[in-house]
This record gives structure tokens, C-alpha cells and sequence, in this order.
């Protein structure tokens, strides 16, 4: 893993991989962040957090705001306690206890078998303490005055739920899904059809958009290193990072102009490997990151996706030019 080198505070473009601890929103994370930077570039969080939650929250600065989708748009990974048998009403241990259930008789493969039903492609409501608008307006906030509404179902994907440990009525499950689905409806869910009911009571978010926990960092650390120069700079990623999958390539000054322009560049030979629209991440001759570009095969070119206008050299650069 290769962060970037110092940069004045200025020039801070990149992602942050914090690790969030509980009892905070993810906006107060990014707060407390942008403090410790002492600079007033554009910071934004990728999938956001809820204030009982930890875990990882990428934050991306400057330019890497531009490449948020690509991070939100990700995998992710949880590790999810659920408390059967207790209801709230808003689906974690934050809320109060609207009703209970009888847990007697429950066993793992039960537990195991329904959370194997929430596995693929399925229907999921937000739950009414959540950002969703309905008709213009945040569900939290219509849940806070006691206004409840119908959710429209939502497609979500969740690829995989593994049982961790079952000391029921708790159980800590591993859940691995797509972008936009609610942990804590997933508790909800599960609990109505195992019949008992049942909430959140812990999480953590262990891997989001190619972020993994192990590389997190906590806001004290980063408290520590904020009196150091460059302190907070050392734990960034390159904006490029977030696409280190694509394939790359190189341009030279002409190339460089058009892309600068918004203007495509026309390809001097043919270009077999790359399949129709497919992104490749682009470069100059001395490796500084350019744009995200699409192959137009029609028309033997690469159009602009984003351009970018960085600085220094990035470590993720082809070692071999050829435009």
C-alpha cells in the first residue's frame, strides 16, 4: 500500500481510510477531521455511518471528491451483533423497545436459515430513522416527530451472511453486500421472520470500497500527527487509488492539452485490448494522474470521463509510456 508523498495543505487531494469509533455521526468524524487538516478544500465521507456504528469511513479530499461514487459504489463488509427477541424503534440499541418476543425454542440453524433467505438479490425498506427523502423530506426527521410513513421497498444485493457466533438470543453474524443496504433492517427483517423480533446491538464496518479496518486510522492518531509537518498528509491515498483496478495509460503534451480541454484524444494505433467503453486510468510522460478516460472504439480515441489537475507524480503510474 503506497500513500502519498507531503503536500502543502493547499494541495491536499486523496482519501482518508478512518476508522469512525462509535457515538458519533459520520459528519462530526468529517468535522473533527477537517480541523486537524487546517485547511478549507472540499472533504466529503464515502457510505455513511451510524452514530452506534464504527469502522471504516473513507474520506476523500480536494480532487478525490470526484472519485466519491467509485467508493460508495463498492462492497462492504460488517460484522453485525443482533439482540433477538427485543424490538425498537429504531432497529438498534439506541431506541426505545416497542415490543418483545419469545425467543424459546431458538436455535443457530433456525437463525442460520433465515439469514441464508436475506442472501442475493432482494427487496429492502429503509428503516424510518434513516436519510431517505420521502416527498422532500428526511425520514429521521418525520420519525423524530412521531410521523411514520410508507417506504418504498428498495433492489439492495447482499452477496453473503456467515454466523460468527450464536450465543443466543444474540448472534454476531459477517455480512458481506453492495451499496445502499441497512444493516439495521436487515436485523429488523430477520427478526420478524424468525417471529421474535430483534435489533442491532453493535457494528462494525470492516471493509468498504476497497478500504480495508487494518489500514484504518483513528481520529487520535491522527490527533497526534496533526502537530508533526505533512501529519496527516502521510496517511492519505492517491486520488488514483480508488481506481488502481483499471488498466492505465500514457500521454504525451499534446495528448495532455486535449485532455485538459475536455477534448478527446485520437489513438495513433489501434488499441486491441480494451473493450468497448471500458475506463482506463490516464497519465503524463512524468506519471502525474490526468483524467479518467473511455475507450471509443467508433472512433479510435480516448474521451475524457474526469480530468484532473494534480500535482505530483503518482506511485500507480505505467512504467511504460505509449499513448
Amino acid at each position: 500500500m503506497t500513500k502519498t508523498g507531503s503536500q502543502t495543505s493547499s494541495s491536499i487531494n486523496g482519501f482518508l481510510n478512518l476508522y469512525k469509533p462509535a457515538g458519533i455521526t459520520s459528519m462530526e468524524a468529517v468535522r473533527r477531521v477537517k480541523r486537524l487538516a487546517g485547511h478549507r478544500q472540499k472533504v466529503g465521507h464515502c457510505g455513511t455511518l451510524d452514530p452506534m456504528a464504527r469502522g471504516v469511513l473513507p474520506i476523500c479530499f480536494g480532487q478525490a471528491t470526484r472519485l466519491m461514487e467509485y467508493v460508495v459504489g463498492g462492497r462492504k463488509r460488517y460484522a453485525m451483533e443482533v439482540e433477538l427477541g427485543v424490538t425498537t424503534g429504531t432497529y438498534d440499541a439506541e431506541g426505545e423497545v416497542v415490543k418483545t418476543g419469545d425467543v424459546t425454542g431458538l436455535t443457530p440453524e433456525m437463525v442460520e436459515r433465515v439469514a441464508q433467505s436475506f442472501v442475493g438479490s432482494i427487496k429492502q425498506r429503509p428503516p424510518m430513522y434513516s436519510a431517505v427523502k420521502v416527498d422532500g423530506q428526511r425520514l429521521y426527521k418525520l420519525a423524530r416527530a412521531g410521523i411514520e410513513v410508507e417506504r418504498e421497498a428498495r433492489p439492495v444485493e447482499i452477496f453473503a451472511i456467515r454466523i460468527v457466533e450464536s450465543p443466543l438470543p444474540k448472534v454476531v453474524l459477517e455480512i458481506e453486500s453492495g451499496p445502499g443496504v441497512y444493516m439495521r433492517s436487515l436485523a429488523h427483517d430477520m427478526g420478524e421472520v424468525l417471529g421474535c423480533g430483534g435489533h442491532v446491538s453493535a457494528l462494525e464496518r470492516s471493509y468498504c470500497g476497497g478500504f480495508e479496518v487494518t489500514d484504518a486510522v483513528t481520529l487520535e492518531t491522527l490527533e497526534e500527527a496533526s502537530s508533526e509537518p505533512g501529519g496527516l498528509e502521510k496517511f492519505l491515498f492517491p486520488a488514483d487509488w480508488i481506481l488502481r483496478d483499471h488498466k492505465s495509460t500514457s500521454m504525451d503534451q499534446a495528448a495532455e492539452k486535449h485532455l485538459n480541454n475536455g477534448q478527446p484524444v485520437a489513438l495513433r494505433t489501434p488499441l486491441l485490448d480494451a473493450g468497448y467503453l471500458e475506463e482506463f486510468r490516464a497519465y503524463s510522460a512524468d506519471g502525474r494522474f490526468l483524467a479518467l478516460v473511455r475507450f471509443d472504439r467508433a472512433a479510435s480515441a480516448w474521451k475524457p470521463v474526469k480530468v484532473f489537475h494534480l500535482e505530483s507524480p503518482s506511485p500507480y503510474a505505467p512504467a511504460i509510456s505509449s499513448v
